[in-house]
């Protein structure tokens, strides 16, 4: 188990889960890559796709990009004060695809090295869907970035109140953090929790307040300094917001 972030030092970030990536220990490095795998995989693969991959090529090129992470033997001594881990991974991505033009692609890629294991099932419908799919790859993934980023951070909250017996309470003010005061009136909220209109203001100014922490705690897992953080939540907002180019 990799060590929990704490106060304002960086234990676990997603630079020292590459750092562990490059371990002799075979277990350790398969389980780093896959805690990597699982918050960046879908980024990458609309950032292929957009780049006229199909489905297919796009799945062979993104579990190549990171199978090729357990044969660098330097991983270890990547320094995260080179920045944030959103640009370096854009650009490893980048050097990847143009490096896979010069080989003899499909059969060259993961260096026969086992896929890791990412479940691409829905990734197709995903991306035909995905209204940014007109976007630029570079401002695709940015923006596939910040929805992998939010839905992390979502996620972790609702870890938190299902481990607090809270479940029915946070499916009743999820809709708080999309923006909405929620998908039904306070009154009838409170009566289904049991609760009190006051109680049910109090509970989603909780929640929000709880959602941005987490939302924080993730980006700095991806940026160097505590200072890269608020300029990070800017530049998340604003991939969200994207609109084609002209």
């Amino acid at each position: 188990m990799l060590p929990a972030r704490q106060g304002s030092s960086f234990l676990t970030t997603r630079w020292s889960v590459l750092a562990a990536a490059a371990s002799p220990d075979p277990v350790l490095s398969r389980a780093a890559l896959e805690t990597l795998c699982a918050g960046t995989w879908y980024p990458l693969y609309a950032f292929v796709r957009r780049h006229g991959h199909d489905a297919e090529d796009a799945r062979d090129l993104v579990q190549g990009f990171f199978a090729s992470f357990l044969e660098k033997a330097d991983l270890g001594s990547l320094d995260p004060a080179r920045g944030r881990f959103r640009s370096f991974l854009l650009a490893s991505i980048r050097n990847w695809m143009a490096d896979e033009r010069d080989r003899a692609s499909a059969q060259k890629r993961g260096g026969g090295v086992a896929p890791i294991s990412i479940d691409f099932e829905d990734a197709d419908e995903r991306y035909r869907i995905d209204p940014g799919a007109d976007l630029s790859p570079e401002r695709l993934f940015e923006r596939q970035w910040a929805i992998a980023l939010l839905d992390l951070a979502l996620a972790r909250v609702e870890s938190e109140y299902v481990s607090a017996g809270k479940r029915d309470q946070f499916e009743a003010l999820k809709p708080a953090l999309q923006g909405r005061s929620a998908d039904a009136p306070l009154a009838e909220i409170a009566a289904r929790l049991d609760s009190t209109e006051g109680a049910v203001k109090v509970a989603v100014h909780r929640l929000r307040k709880r959602f941005r922490e987490a939302l924080r705690a993730e980006i700095a897992e991806t940026v160097s300094t505590e200072e890269q953080i608020d300029e990070e939540i800017a530049d998340l907002f604003r991939a969200l917001e994207s609109r084609p180019e002209a």
